[in-house]
Order: C-alpha cells, then sequence, then structure tokens
C-alpha cells in the first residue's frame, strides 16, 4: 500500500485531498494545527491513518514531528504541501503579511527540504506543492500572499531541475478559487470550485506524475489571460477594492 502525508489537512483542499487519496488505498498522514478536525477526519477516512499537529511556523518542532511521522508510517511515497494562510486587510498590517511569508515560504521549504532529503535517500518519492494561480502576479489587496505562491511555484521548479533524471517527481498545483475558508468573504468570486472536485483533478495530476496542473483545468484560461494582460488593464481590476 502507498503512503502519504498531507501537510494542513485539517480543512479545505488539504482536507479533500486526503479523502481522495485514503478512497485510492493509501495510508495518510495528516498534519494541521487544528488536532480535533484532524481526529474528526481520520473517524471518516477508510485506509489507515496517522495524525499529528504541526504548526509549521515552529521550526524544530515541525522537523521532528515530520520525522517520527515518516518513522512511525515506515516509508513514505508522497507527500502533499498544502500548509498556507491568506490574510487580506486594507492597511496591510505588518504582522500579518510576515505571519504570512513565515506559514507560506519558510513552513513550505522547511517541509519540502525534509521531503527531498528522505526522497533522495530512498531514490525514489514525489513532492507535490499547492500555490495558487495568485502566483501569476502581484496583488494590492493581499501581496504577501501572491508574493508568496510565487514562491513556491519557483521553488518547486528549481527542486524538479535538480531531481532530473532521477525517479523523484515534483508537482506545482495552482488553484484558481476553490470553495474553502480561505476565499470566505471574497467579492467577484467566478468559476469556484468544490474541494472534492478539485481534489480530483490533483490526484489525477499526481497519477500522471504532471509538473504543473491548474484547478480546474478552466484556469489554464485565465493564466494566459494574466500573463499577457497589460499593467494598466491588470491595476483596474483593483480600484474598487482598496
Amino acid at each position: 500500500m502507498k503512503k502519504a502525508i498531507v501537510i494542513g489537512a485539517s480543512s479545505g483542499i488539504g482536507e479533500a485531498v486526503a479523502r481522495v487519496l485514503a478512497n485510492n488505498g493509501y495510508e495518510v498522514g495528516l498534519t494541521a494545527r487544528r488536532f480535533e478536525l484532524l481526529e474528526k477526519l481520520q473517524k471518516e477516512i477508510p485506509s489507515r491513518t496517522y495524525i499529528r499537529r504541526m504548526d509549521v511556523t515552529r521550526r524544530e518542532e515541525t522537523a521532528a514531528t515530520l520525522e517520527d511521522l515518516i518513522k512511525e508510517m515506515s516509508g513514505l511515497d508522497l507527500i502533499v504541501l498544502n500548509a498556507g494562510i491568506n490574510v487580506s486587510t486594507p492597511d496591510l498590517k505588518h504582522e500579518k503579511e510576515l505571519e504570512t511569508v513565515d506559514v507560506n515560504v519558510s513552513g513550505f521549504v522547511l517541509c519540502a527540504d525534509i521531503a527531498l532529503k528522505y526522497f533522495t535517500a530512498q531514490k525514489s518519492g514525489h513532492i507535490v506543492g499547492i500555490s495558487s494561480i495568485a502566483g501569476l502576479r502581484g496583488s494590492a489587496t493581499c501581496p504577501a500572499y501572491s508574493a508568496s505562491k510565487a514562491f513556491v511555484s519557483n521553488y518547486m521548479e528549481g527542486l524538479r531541475h535538480r531531481v532530473r533524471s532521477t525517479d523523484i517527481y515534483v508537482t506545482d498545483i495552482r488553484p484558481g478559487f476553490v470553495d474553502t475558508e480561505m476565499i470566505k468573504g471574497f467579492r467577484h468570486l467566478f468559476w469556484v470550485a468544490q474541494p472534492l472536485g478539485a481534489a480530483e483533478q490533483i490526484f489525477s495530476a499526481i497519477k500522471n506524475k504532471k509538473k504543473m496542473a491548474y484547478i480546474t483545468r478552466r484556469w489554464n484560461i485565465m493564466a494566459w489571460l494574466l500573463r499577457w494582460m497589460p499593467d494598466w488593464m491588470y491595476a483596474q481590476r483593483y480600484r474598487e477594492r482598496i
């Protein structure tokens, strides 16, 4: 039986991915800050599960917890790095911006590097990072979030080149809008996917060892538009929001 760990599995995309992996025969390790939600999820998942409380901003504790979890599971084939936050504030409070960077960048790097070290020794494995279509352009309402997701995508690309010619795979997942807590209160939403549907597409990308995938697939169109949209047109989107 294959074994996977989902970092940030208590709700949203992470929870849905954990369910899909379990339904497809994986033993699943689940980590998050909200342990009580992991306990609830563990009771609902059909396969064998392991749960750990983890706050990726606590670096030494996170490293020890992840390494111990891999040992308890007696191996690892796949890790999904989903822990992330998005704080949108009109006055850009620096403490919230720094918290976003601490979780989405520093916490991500820590978990990715531990996984890479393990997979390198094992000579096989699959690292999946959840970035965002928001990483394609800077955001006036949540600049730290969009910058952090651009970091994730670029870091994943770097890891992919680093493990070329090996049996280690790296997949960058770029969701659009998914109906989770993260988008509550946002206006002008469209193409909003349900978490389970998004997770099924993520699993398809994992099975096919995709380098990168937009979730849902229609966001390929928006990604193309965002890349080529003139700066003045892109900036117009924010004039009514700030």
